[in-house]
């Protein structure tokens, strides 16, 4: 099989490890013969066939590896064990880790963070400051409600559904359960105008993700 790109000389050390820039070698997409990418360490983070591509001061490294039509852009990070593939994309300043799978039509973008056993697939957006981690699995953008800006922070809430069919929270320093949530709410804004956001933020959230899962089981 003939090689679509190929390592520079141009490196950089990126937490101890060399990333080589990549340049392409032949067209394809919307790549150009001779264009320059982002980083990647090896040539096994990057497929040699289809579109995939790494591009700006993105980097891939480790055991990541991006597929298919996949592209990494900006100033994102793939690494560990993730996979990212399909017509996926994933850019800004976001990072893809651990165990981490994004795919299908999916975006990652801003400062967000998938990471563990996580899955992100079909249209699903996560964006913003959202954490998805564990073995949470988010697939539809309508099972994954994010508001912002709210709370002292002033910052985004992320709600999403996991494996267990639970709908999870990311705000802050905090991840878990809703309902853990709603009891960290009452604890700490008690009273303020910062509980009746959250809380209304969290009935929003249940309606929205609820309804959805309603509509596919009468399906």
């Amino acid at each position: 099989m003939s090689k679509k790109f190929e390592l520079t000389t141009e490196s950089i050390v990126h937490f101890g490890r060399t990333l080589f820039r990549i340049k392409a070698l032949v067209a394809f997409g919307d790549v150009e013969a001779g264009e320059l990418g982002g980083y990647i360490e090896k040539e096994d983070n990057l497929d040699q066939s289809g579109d995939a591509w790494v591009s700006g001061n993105a980097r891939v490294y480790d055991n990541a590896r991006v597929y298919d039509n996949a592209r990494v852009y900006g100033n994102a990070e793939v690494y560990g064990n993730a996979r990212v593939y399909g017509d996926a994309e994933v850019y800004g300043n976001a990072e893809v880790y651990g165990n981490a799978w994004v795919y299908g039509d999916a975006r990652v973008s801003g400062n967000a963070e998938v990471y563990g056993n996580a899955e992100v697939y079909d249209n699903a957006w996560v964006y913003g400051n959202a954490r998805v981690s564990g073995n949470a699995e988010v697939s539809k953008p309508t099972h994954l409600f994010q508001l912002g800006c709210i709370g002292s922070r002033n910052g985004f809430t992320t709600f999403f559904r996991v494996k267990t069919k639970r709908i999870y929270v990311a705000c802050g320093c905090f991840l878990g359960d809703i309902d853990e949530f709603e009891k960290k709410v009452t604890e700490t804004h008690a009273g303020t105008k910062h509980e009746k956001t959250y809380k209304l933020a969290i009935e929003l959230a249940k309606t929205q993700i609820e309804d959805v899962e309603l509509a596919e089981v009468a399906e």
